[in-house]
């Protein structure tokens, strides 16, 4: 069987990080379109170049997966948080940035 479309619910949810860091190498690898829901925000980063996030039944943003996931506005307006990824990147180019300034 080879599917053209991939649907998974959650498919981090209970996994011990070996598990979940095998998944998600696994799910890179497979050449399909995947439909992700989840609230692991850093799987999401990680697989996906598009993202949707829905809160209470409607889509409130569409688009680049590293842009709207890095809205912090958006991500707090809808009772997320901006991934730990993102945030350790911007506290990395801000340091960054600030020494240049010196």
């Amino acid at each position: 069987m080879q599917p053209k479309i991939l649907v998974l619910d959650e498919p981090t949810a209970n996994l011990d990080p070996r598990s979940r860091r095998q998944l998600l190498n696994l799910l890179k690898q497979l050449n399909v379109t995947k439909i992700v829901a989840t609230h692991d925000l850093e799987a999401a980063l990680n697989l996906c170049e598009r993202v949707m996030v829905m809160d209470e039944g409607l889509i409130v943003a569409d688009g680049d997966a590293q842009s709207i996931l890095s809205d912090s506005n958006l991500m707090e307006t809808h009772g997320l948080e901006v991934p730990a990824s993102i945030l350790a990147l911007q506290a990395h180019t801000s340091q960054v940035q600030c020494r240049r300034n010196i």
